[in-house]
């Protein structure tokens, strides 16, 4: 009697702890992560912006219905990020997966698609490997946020390059879901909309070169084109990031006084800079072209705030985009052939700066090395490199088209890689103390001798964020696609981070150091071992039963036999 009373003591004990643990939990909330990984934590920066929020945020994800393999992987993992966020909201968090195209003819569908690229949502035609080939597929590899009046577009997959390995291209989307995701939460919810400016008074890219990537940061930002001849001291306070791509004439004096004025602000300045006068379509034009330096009249701006852009050119042949290359006339039509040219390398992103972190390759266009220059209170790290298989060439240098055909002596394209790009960061020196004002400064915009804290990426390449057009209508094709491989590359991704970097006060683009280790099956031996596992699978759990089935049977009879 004693054992059966402690034993229901222990059951009514156990009861009651279950009963307080659930009144507990009413109150107070936590979730365990048991993932060596910790895929399913958020950080304490999303936490805070999801606790502090007020107001209710609808994500309506367009990724559902018949999709790729590799993209329901996808849209499991936003389903999960996105149910915690609706876990630690305080506020009603509304999820919703849609397949926008399901049950509508094609004119409707084109009407579709038309309306959502209105709203930033856009569709993507994808070439997806598969055991039996490629297919074609649409798909709306984006989302919606919708917060406080206002709506921002998600792009969940950054990487469309087909050459890759889809499933490290997914891989890294779901590593960057966070990022994205509260990224964009905040802007929704802050309502706030920094405002970029290209600048455009020394013969910069054009609107039509600039189409892509004045048209996806739009989406979240005010972008427009800067004059710095005509600009005042109220209109650079009203910047947030200046980007400079690939001017053609020197810089007057008063040009660079507004300049460092919007960097003793606090202002951050994006430098895209062609050193040398090397272009293909010269190439294409003359046969030949003979690349000189310009005088942009930067060198001692540049120099006072910590870095170099040389008078050089990268080759790379190990690592290069390809152009097309007439090979001859047959039947009247122009024969093309893609080559590799060593003098558009392809930028690696440095692995650890979260800038840059994850990225694809960067293709760049006769890129130029950038050195660092030691600057008290400015801290510097490169964040784009050549291979190490590489040759600088000092300029003047003679091109030609010609030299797609020389064969190459490995030998001259050992060293170690090359860096094209930096990231400035602190307090920087004023270029005009102890100097007198240019001319059309009547008065000081201010009298600093040192900069509010600020940031600048210096990119040895102009065209970097230049996008191609097509011949046929003139249409700008993306950022960072290339109409002759048809590859796209990650100029795109590189230019949104570095806008996020420089605008987001909170950092949240440290969010991409998240790292989900991918546990992928091995394709080839699946391939090679796939007729045993399917007997093993068949055949092993009806020869249990069967076992199991004789056991029994003589079990019984030898129970009931006494």
């Amino acid at each position: 009697m004693m054992a059966t009373r402690n034993k229901w003591v222990g059951f009514f004990i156990l009861l009651a702890g279950i009963f307080v643990l659930n009144i507990i939990s009413q109150y107070f909330f936590y979730r365990f992560d048991f993932t060596a990984d910790k895929r399913f934590s958020l950080s304490d920066k999303t936490k805070n912006i999801l606790e502090d929020n007020q107001q209710a945020v609808v994500v309506t994800v367009y990724l559902d219905g018949e999709l790729p393999p590799a993209f329901k992987r996808l849209r499991v993992a936003v389903n999960d990020i996105l149910s915690d966020y609706s876990a630690y909201s305080k506020t009603d968090f509304k999820i919703v997966f849609v397949d926008p195209l399901a049950g509508l003819n094609q004119t409707e569908q084109d009407t579709v698609i038309n309306n959502l690229y209105e709203r930033g949502i856009e569709a993507t035609n994808l070439s997806v490997k598969t055991a039996s080939g490629l297919t074609q597929k649409l798909v709306f590899p984006m989302a919606m946020v919708e917060g406080n009046g206002n709506e921002f577009p998600i792009k969940l997959f950054q990487n469309l390059d087909t050459r890759g390995s889809y499933e490290d291209n997914i891989n890294r989307a779901i590593e960057n879901l966070e990022y994205v995701f509260t990224s964009g939460l905040k802007k929704v919810l802050s309502g706030k909309s920094p405002r970029v400016g290209f600048s455009e008074s020394n013969g910069e890219l054009s609107d039509l070169q600039l189409a892509d990537a004045i048209h996806t940061l739009s989406a979240s930002y005010e972008v427009g084109r800067v004059d710095l001849s005509t600009i005042d001291q109220a209109g650079l306070d009203k910047l947030s990031m200046l980007v400079i791509s690939k001017p053609k004439k020197a810089f007057t004096e008063t040009e660079k006084y507004k300049i460092n004025y919007f960097v003793m602000n606090g202002g951050s300045v994006l430098w895209s800079i062609d050193q040398v006068t090397a272009e293909l379509d010269s190439l294409r034009r003359s046969g030949g072209q003979l690349a000189t330096n310009k005088n942009l009249n930067l060198d001692d701006m540049l120099f006072m705030y910590g870095a170099r852009v040389n008078y050089n050119v990268i080759a790379d042949p190990a690592n290069a985009a390809e152009i097309p290359i007439s090979t001859g006339v047959v039947g009247g039509q122009n024969q093309m052939q893609l080559v590799p040219w060593i003098y558009y390398p392809i930028l690696l992103a440095d692995t650890v700066h979260s800038v840059v972190k994850k990225l694809d390759g960067i293709k760049s266009e006769f890129p130029s090395t950038v050195d660092t220059i030691g600057v008290t209170g400015v801290s510097k790290s490169y964040i784009l490199t050549t291979s190490s298989f590489n040759k600088v060439f000092s300029t003047p240098k003679l091109f030609s088209l010609q030299m797609v055909g020389d064969q190459l002596d490995p030998r001259n394209f050992q060293g170690a890689p090359q860096n094209a790009a930096i990231l400035l960061e602190g307090s920087f020196p004023s270029v005009f103390a102890g100097r007198p004002l240019p001319a059309g400064i009547a008065k000081p915009y201010t009298l600093a001798g040192r900069s509010k804290p600020a940031k600048m990426i210096v990119i040895g390449d102009g065209d970097v964020f230049k996008n191609q057009v097509s011949e046929k209508d003139g249409a700008p094709f993306p950022l960072g696609f290339d109409r002759y491989t048809q590859r796209t590359f990650g100029n795109k991704a590189l230019l949104l981070n570095i806008v996020d970097y420089f605008t987001d006060e909170g950092n949240l683009i440290d969010l991409r150091n998240k790292e989900v280790k991918i546990r992928l099956l091995d394709k080839a031996k699946i391939q090679l071992e796939k007729t045993k596992w399917q007997i093993v699978n068949i055949a092993v759990p009806l020869l249990l039963l069967i076992l199991f089935a004789i056991f029994q049977h003589y079990y019984r009879k030898y129970k009931y036999a006494k």
